[in-house]
């Protein structure tokens, strides 16, 4: 527990570092520049990566100090959402040095190279391999579902690296640089009409040995680190702007971060907009329909739920406890949420639902919420996935059977064609 005159100490120490180098009108690079140098940017991390390793408490009193004089944050994006957390986890010191600074100034951005069309939901049956050249690996593969691939510098990629082991320990974890000739990003088009995903295509790409994260086989844990971050902090990818922020710095990063929220503009769609449905239920009428009354009760009480989960996680979180399990249960509510709003949506709207566009049922967003909310149940990990996590790791229920868990990966019969 932090004591009131260390939080004076840090408030102060902030504030003085703010009133000397806090400067509007400076060039974003620049600043974010500083930010890394100096370790304000990411205070919660160590000291010697950039950080000053405080405390979550604390580092939530440098939030508060930026925020009170407008100034900007680190970089939006995977990068810092779950690049950096795992990198600090696995990473060699050497691999810190070199990638985090860029990943806090936003000067390289990253995307996730996990999924593969072959696999489906079980990401430990990949087939994307890579095969050691001296200090080099060589990748080749294809994953899908890759948000912001075309921008990014570099890839968090899992790639086969052993297939006389079994399928968990026969991975490994890499920074794949994207801007090579071996790479190949194609837009993928959504049902609802968006374009936010790619699947990438590897031919003979290369990636150095000193960019593989954690140990040789071992990218399976360091995997799972990545994705308890995605499902555990989806509100950390969006950088600290200041709200009506003026000069250089701020108009920057506003732009920066406008650019980056167009890919998620249909997520509020994906997540069923549950905010919508009590205001068009009275909106239509219909608010005192018993069978309506009973579906805007159903998600307006799942969100209070979701909402005391999503606190508790967060007092874990600045207790300093890492991530867990608790990550599936609020991606399991999420889900539920958002088909149970769409559920009343599509009830309220009647056949009207299934037209866009102008003069259609809140103007096109409905349509776009019911062909949206299935991704959700998918996306970061399907919901079986989430409720065999919570059965095994919270509620200590037995491993779902597995008949290839333990045998060489080259036995194990895939979709995908071996290479």
């Amino acid at each position: 527990m932090t004591d009131a005159s260390e939080t004076a100490s840090v408030r102060r120490e902030v504030e003085a570092w703010l009133d000397q180098w806090w400067e509007p009108d400076r060039p974003l690079v620049e600043w974010r520049g500083l930010l890394a140098d100096s370790g304000w940017g990411c205070p919660a991390w160590p000291a010697d990566c950039y950080g000053r390793g405080l405390s979550p408490e604390l580092a939530a009193v440098v939030a508060e100090a930026f925020a009170l004089a407008g100034a900007v944050g680190p970089a939006a994006g995977a990068g810092m959402a779950l690049a950096a957390p795992t990198i600090l986890a696995h990473g060699s010191a050497e691999l810190r040095a070199r990638l985090l600074r860029p990943i806090v100034t936003g000067e390289d951005k990253w995307c996730q190279l996990f999924s593969e069309p072959g696999s489906g939901s079980d990401l430990a049956g990949l087939t994307t391999r890579a095969d050691r050249d001296g200090d080099e690996w060589v990748v080749n593969g294809q994953k899908v579902w890759t948000t912001g691939a075309h921008q990014a510098a570099y890839g968090m990629l899992l790639a086969r690296t052993d297939w006389d082991a079994p399928k968990h320990r026969g991975i490994t974890y890499f920074a794949l640089p994207m801007r090579q000739g071996g790479v190949e990003v194609r837009p993928l088009r959504q049902m609802n009409g968006r374009a936010s995903f790619n699947e990438v295509f590897l031919t003979d790409a290369r990636v150095p040995h000193s960019n593989m994260v954690g140990e040789a086989g071992g990218g399976w844990a360091v995997a799972l680190t990545t994705l308890a971050h995605e499902r555990g902090l989806p509100t950390a990818r969006l950088a600290a702007v200041p709200a009506g922020g003026r000069g250089r710095t701020a108009i920057e990063a506003a732009a920066e971060a406008a650019e980056y929220a167009k890919t998620y503009e249909w997520y509020p769609q994906r997540a069923g907009r549950p905010d919508l449905v009590p205001s068009q239920a009275r909106a239509t009428g219909r608010a005192g329909d018993a069978v309506v009354r009973q579906k805007v009760a159903r998600v307006v009480s799942l969100e209070r739920v979701a909402r005391w989960s999503v606190e508790r996680s967060r007092a874990g979180r600045a207790a300093g406890r890492p991530p867990g399990p608790e990550g599936s249960i609020a991606k399991l509510c999420a889900s539920e949420i958002a088909r149970s709003a769409s559920d009343a949506h599509a009830h309220l709207a009647g056949a009207d639902a299934m037209v866009s566009g102008s003069g259609s049922a809140l103007e096109g967003i409905v349509a776009e919420i019911i062909v949206s909310v299935p991704a959700g149940s998918i996306a970061g990990g399907t919901d079986e996935i989430q409720h065999n996590i919570v059965g095994e790791r919270v509620l200590g229920l037995p491993k779902e059977p597995q008949v290839d868990a333990e045998v060489p990966f080259r036995e194990v019969r895939t979709n995908t064609p071996r290479r």
